[in-house]
């Protein structure tokens, strides 16, 4: 077993405590990194996202499409409206929201369906998908204006739903990069995981054996292989076991239709190139980011890039067929959101408005920023001239 390097002082901190009492219940004195990761964002009373406190926007860690304005959210719902002909137009349709975040989406959904799809609107069952207590309240009171109207709004668990029930499509915007990675490093000639410890003076990396045969197979999945001396000593990188169960209960409660999932990341080749030697984990605390994930325990966000391979794959073995997969700019302007940009050029708005809006539009579209994120759409139980319709926001190739 190694040590690696010292990373943090000793601090007065519940989630300190909790993790230095983990670390003293487990049988080695250490934690893998996935456990310490989920403590620090997901424990029920001090984990960043269940605490409520987690900051999106401009007063908060960091932007999402979302934070950005009404447009993200309109033309997801655009794409729900022709994935509801394709399928039939059947009643109901499930959208089905996966980490919601502060709600907001939700209401730019339904405020367009209700504004331009009347039908569907009213065919529409909302099922939001939460583990964080602070962000349910949240989803809740801004979902009220649409419960108050009708609509079918309801939090549910996976346990709750049953399996082969949901007609419809299923989607997540930034939620598979916050899941628990493990996180492992090439240490004395082969592959180790790096685990969390207590020393005298605070958190401390330790290098040892995998936890699981699992984190192995992953690299046979996605035909990864990290041998030296393509990979050198010290090469560390993650690997997020949680996004494949994750996939796998989305393909159980799925009876047909689509699966949309945005996000940052990578295909598998780039994800693991060599040359990317330190992975890809970061952390947001005030809009600032850094890679020290020991620090600010419970007040920042920290997260890992998506290894899209992996999904592609991980969909392929339990039903899913890949469609597409496309950078978020080119699916929002095959949406779309060049006819915005382009209405803002016809004198109907004031100068201030045109700046404003114009400049949320081409964050939303920009390849070094949000319009880089990409957007895997995976479908389900469809026939085969189902199949065949393509999906707008599919329309332009990469």
């Amino acid at each position: 077993m190694n040590q690696r390097q010292f990373l943090t002082q000793k601090t007065k901190n519940s989630l300190y405590d909790l993790v230095r009492d983990r670390v003293a219940a487990s049988p080695q004195k250490r934690i893998t990194f996935a456990e310490y990761m989920d403590l620090v964002l997901y424990h029920p009373q001090h984990g960043y996202y269940s605490s409520g406190q987690v900051g999106i926007g401009a007063k908060g860690d960091f932007y999402t499409s979302v934070s950005l304005g009404t447009d993200f959210g309109e033309l997801l719902a655009e794409q729900f409206a022709q994935m509801w002909e394709i399928l039939g137009r059947p009643v109901p349709f499930a959208l089905l929201e996966m980490g919601a975040g502060q709600g907001q989406l939700v209401s730019d959904i339904l405020h367009h369906l209700h504004l331009n799809f009347s039908t569907l609107f009213n065919a529409i069952d909302y099922i939001i998908v939460e583990q964080a207590p602070g962000l349910i309240e949240q989803q809740q009171n801004l979902s009220k204006e649409w419960i108050d109207k009708g609509v079918k709004i309801c939090w549910r668990t996976w346990e709750e739903i049953e399996d082969r029930s949901i007609v419809g499509c299923c989607f997540s915007n930034e939620l598979v990069d916050a899941f628990p990675v493990h996180r492992v490093a090439i240490a004395d000639g082969k592959l180790q995981e790096i685990y969390v410890t207590i020393s005298e003076t605070g958190l401390t990396e330790v290098t040892a054996e995998l936890s699981s045969e699992k984190l192995q197979d992953y690299f046979k999945q996605i035909n990864i292989d990290l041998s030296p001396p393509v990979y050198g000593e010290d090469y560390q990188t993650e690997v997020n076991l949680n996004a494949l169960n994750w996939l796998e209960t989305v393909a159980k409660k799925l009876c047909k239709g689509y699966l949309i999932t945005i996000d940052y990341g990578y295909s598998a080749q780039r994800y693991y190139n060599p040359r990317r030697s330190q992975g890809t984990l970061q952390c947001y605390y005030q809009h600032r980011h850094h890679s020290n994930p020991y620090v600010n325990l419970g007040q920042q966000d920290i997260t890992a890039h998506v290894d899209f391979t992996a999904l592609e794959r991980q969909g392929e073995s339990w039903g899913f067929k890949t469609l597409g997969l496309t950078q978020q700019g080119m699916f929002l302007m095959a949406l779309g959101l060049s006819d915005r940009l382009a209405e803002l050029s016809s004198g109907k708005f004031k100068i201030q408005q045109v700046l404003q809006r114009r400049d949320a539009l081409h964050q939303l579209i920009n390849p070094d920023g949000l319009g880089g994120f990409q957007v895997l759409v995976q479908s389900k139980g469809l026939s085969q001239f189902e199949e065949k319709k393509i999906l707008k926001g599919l329309s332009f190739p990469l």
